[in-house]
């Protein structure tokens, strides 16, 4: 009985230990697992039409607005704060946006759309007013201490009706053709420069491990052993690559093709093909990721926001100004909410009364399922992004198969409330 009891245990023990091995963050292959799951179910539950280069390049592109504020609702709920008012800040300053291209620009300034002006214009005025609510915001908050839940409740409120008092709660466009490209599938690397991004983040990629491990060995810390690495770095590289293909995978609809060549006044060649590969929105969400968790793991002011998180009162006995800080958290969120308004907005051609309506909270539970701790001083902006994603393909999946919006909403609560559930536990268990 205690052999059979040691076999038993023989292969826990054994994956316990290359888990171990490879300093594999559990919550985080719990996210990628779970995401696959949703994958593989819904795939096979519309008869294959959810793992489709298609499907997959109109999922990317729909995750890409929640998923560059939800980077900054991990700082807002590391910091013990809370943002109601995302959503209603991404209205305001796509409506701004939107009167800026079809009344300010060109009736006051003359200025007509397709100008080379007016995009870049645009999307400045709009990142201004996007930081300006947000460092009001934070001054409420921070050096009024009024509760981060009420500003941010009344700003829902305040932030939603002015942009409908911007556009008179019509919509607005259509907009720019060079604004329109930041939106997703009017704006595309195609597939050389698809590939082109691929091998350099692989390249990246293949430094930063190499890096990371140099540093080790010189500092005197324990190495991973090299058939991990090896593995670590082939899954990586693998998963660019592989998400490289699936995107160049995804063909052009050939009288898409044609009408770009007819308003060219051209004549498109026979059998002529091309394919989207990545969107702009998709690249500038990277750059996002990248300029965040650089701020969040290399900067000063990302580790006074994750010491203000883990203990306020000893990071204020340590001379950190955190009123500041709190300024400075809500104006990062503010300058997201503008950029996630560009793309909102640019992907629909127009801005519409009803854009970013419950983005905050989407966003919000993003965050929180990606585990970003609400008690504060935890959280990373990948698994923020793989909360966003894991929350569309749910919401992209129910579509597909005919569940009414409503229903969606109730799977996404239900889903939210288990993702903390599991995240208590897991903490429990782990003791962070």
């Amino acid at each position: 009985m205690s052999d059979s009891t040691a076999q038993r245990d023989l292969p826990t023990h054994t994956r316990r230990n290359i888990l171990d091995t490879m300093e594999v963050d559990t919550r985080l292959l719990g996210m990628i697992g779970a995401f696959v799951i949703i994958c593989i179910v819904f795939d096979v539950w519309t008869g294959g039409r959810f793992l489709t280069p298609r499907n997959i390049f109109n999922l990317t592109i729909q995750t890409v607005s929640v998923a560059i504020m939800a980077t900054g609702m991990v700082f807002v709920i590391v910091t013990r704060h809370i943002d109601l008012s995302v959503g209603a800040v991404l209205a305001t300053c796509s409506a701004i946006m939107a009167m800026m291209q079809t009344l300010v620009l060109p009736q006051w300034f003359g200025l007509e759309l397709g100008s080379s002006v007016i995009a870049p214009v645009t999307i400045i005025v709009g990142l201004i007013v996007g930081v300006a609510i947000g460092c009001f915001h934070g001054w409420l908050i921070g050096y009024l201490t009024i509760p981060a839940f009420i500003v941010t409740l009344g700003g829902l409120f305040v932030w939603r009706n002015v942009a409908w008092h911007l556009s008179r709660g019509q919509t607005v466009g259509p907009l720019d053709a060079n604004f329109v490209t930041l939106g997703g599938i009017e704006g595309t690397m195609g597939a050389t420069g698809s590939w082109i991004l691929g091998l350099l983040a692989s390249a990246v990629t293949l430094f930063l491990f190499f890096k990371a491990r140099s540093n080790k060995k010189a500092h005197g810390f324990p190495l991973k052993p090299i058939w991990a690495e090896t593995v670590i770095v082939a899954i990586a590289v693998g998963a660019i690559l592989g998400f490289v293909w699936i995107l160049n995978s995804y063909e052009i609809p050939i009288g898409r093709l044609r009408r770009v060549f007819e308003e060219r006044g051209e004549a498109m060649p026979e059998g002529y093909s091309a394919v989207y590969g990545v969107p702009y929105s998709v690249l500038l969400l990277i750059l996002v990721a990248v300029v965040m968790t650089v701020v969040a793991q290399r900067t000063r002011l990302g580790r006074y926001i994750f010491a203000t998180g883990g203990n306020p009162e000893a990071t204020e006995l340590a001379g950190i100004n955190t009123r500041l800080l709190t300024v400075k958290v809500f104006a990062i969120v503010g300058f997201l909410c503008g950029l996630s308004a560009v793309v909102a907005s640019a992907r629909l051609n127009f801005h519409s009364n009803d854009i970013g309506t419950l983005d905050e909270l989407r966003v919000i539970a993003a965050a929180v399922i990606g585990g970003t701790a609400l008690s504060g001083g935890i959280g990373t902006i990948y698994g923020a992004i793989l909360g966003a994603l894991i929350m569309q393909s749910l919401q992209s999946g129910m579509a597909m198969v005919g569940v009414e919006a409503p229903y969606q909403n109730i799977v996404v609560g239900i889903v939210l409330v288990f993702a903390v559930y599991v995240d208590i536990l897991y903490r429990k268990r782990t003791g962070d």
